[in-house]
């Protein structure tokens, strides 16, 4: 098979860089590899069910059209001080002025034209004042907010789009190699499970997503695809009853935290708040359960649950960021049988464990049914762990009530990001032919930064034809 252009991945930066060509008028034969299955056919069962069931041979709320993203929240960042350090490499200015371009797409195939989180009142002053006593920055993200279940509608009518213009997507296939000659790609190895295939190309995008971060750290040691350790974040998920966020959901709609807590100094941030929210589970290739949250549009809970995230480098000797995180994910796994954690922050305070008869009488009622009550501690390294509880102390002071006893942690959450992959402004790697893009290229974090990166990399291949 010969094709223009070969995208791995159906996530929002290869969505989005197959829809910029078209939109440039490209006449490029183009080809979507994606592992997972169509946005009609991506089910999970745990709705019917009540529990998670590890579908194999992938999740379908992390693997197939729109990627993870969308299927767990659906929130897109308008601001370029949001998403990763992709502004470091092509500049803030125009890194905003691609997210406004970007936004305007997103409004055309129908989000929604509700902007949270953009008033400057009194009640967002106050916010910034107490977080800045606390020692933690406030950072002004307007939010326009999908919802999971109008972020699946929106990116069906993509789908349907693309693929009336020509562009062919191949549903449950996966990309086992690249086709290099000396340091030229010229193409992929592709695979259905049952028969491998080649396709050529003169241009191959990865946008693989967090989910394929593991594989793409593989695939640069072996091609020698030029990479820098990057970042992992490890963390818990945070739920509270809704009247303890309630004038930050309604202020801030999300409100994005930082601080840089004593006595070890690391980068803990929140992330992803979904106010009114639901608590689930994502389950990655190797049988790794993850936490993370969903927020609708309509259905809604008692509480809002948000990412308080620790970020770790590793360099010399080690430097393997993801192995190290899966690790400490394989031994919450193993505290919990296979399930979530949770533990109430109070018991974390005072050294117990949390029983699920001690959940039952609380205020604060799981959102995450099949969560294991238990101890997180047991698994979470010393250092991720005094900065979370930390950084909830600290948030205590911009939100009352943020570090009460029954407040719930949830582990692990864990955000995978290649190795940062080495490029020009363009998008070149040091392999001719070679782009990477999105989360998986250690540059993005989030539905709105790789979707504006995917805009970037068509428009770039569209001057080159």
């Amino acid at each position: 098979m010969h094709k223009d252009v070969v995208i791995i991945g159906a996530g929002p930066a290869g969505i989005f860089t197959a829809l910029e060509l078209l939109r440039k008028g490209g006449r490029q034969s183009i080809l979507i590899v994606e592992k997972g299955q169509s946005v009609e056919n991506r089910r999970c069962p745990k709705g019917k069910l009540g529990r998670c069931a590890n579908c194999k041979p992938y999740c379908h709320i992390t693997t197939g059209f729109s990627g993870a993203g969308a299927f767990s929240d659906g929130k897109l960042s308008l601001s370029y001080e949001v998403g990763g350090d992709l502004p470091q490499l092509i500049g803030e200015g125009l890194a905003q002025e691609t997210i406004d371009y970007t936004d305007k797409i997103y409004l055309e195939f129908g989000a929604s034209e509700e902007i949270e989180g953009i008033e400057e009142s009194q009640e967002k002053k106050d916010i910034r004042r107490r977080a800045i006593r606390a020692g933690l920055k406030l950072v002004d993200c307007p939010i326009r907010h999908l919802g999971t279940e109008r972020a699946q509608s929106l990116y069906l009518a993509i789908e349907k789009y693309l693929q009336q213009a020509g562009v062919e997507i191949r549903f449950g296939y996966e990309c086992t190699n690249l086709i290099l000659e000396g340091e030229t790609c010229k193409g992929v190895y592709i695979t259905d499970g049952k028969m491998e295939q080649t396709v050529q190309a003169k241009h191959v995008v990865v946008a693989t997503g967090r989910r394929g971060a593991d594989w793409l750290e593989r695939l640069c040691a072996e091609h020698n695809i030029a990479h820098q350790p990057g970042t992992v974040d490890i963390g818990v998920r945070v739920e509270v009853r809704n009247e303890v966020m309630e004038t930050v959901n309604k202020v801030l709609y999300e409100s994005k935290l930082i601080g840089y807590p004593p006595p070890f100094k690391n980068k803990v941030r929140t992330f992803c708040q979904n106010p009114g929210g639901f608590v689930s589970q994502e389950n990655y290739d190797n049988d790794l359960a993850v936490v993370n949250g969903h927020s609708y549009k309509d259905l809604k809970s008692e509480n809002t649950n948000v990412a308080i995230l620790c970020s770790h480098n590793f360099s010399v000797p080690f430097n393997q960021p993801i192995a190290y995180a899966q690790k400490v994910g394989e031994l919450t796994n193993m505290l919990g049988a296979g399930h979530i954690l949770v533990q109430r922050f109070g018991d974390i305070l005072d050294g117990k464990r949390t029983w699920a008869k001690e959940l039952h009488y609380a205020n604060v009622k799981p959102t995450l049914p099949d969560a294991e009550a238990g101890d997180i501690t047991a698994a979470m390294p010393y250092r991720s762990m005094m900065n979370i509880i930390n950084f909830i102390k600290a948030m205590d002071h911009v939100v009352p009530g943020f570090a009460a006893e029954e407040t719930l942690l949830y582990s692990p959450e864990l955000k995978f990001y290649s190795n940062r992959v080495k490029m020009d402004a363009a998008f070149n790697t040091n392999i001719q032919g070679l782009h990477c893009l999105g989360d998986s290229s250690g540059w993005t974090r989030g539905l709105m930064m790789a979707s504006v990166m995917g805009v970037l990399m068509g428009r770039q291949i569209a001057e080159k034809e």
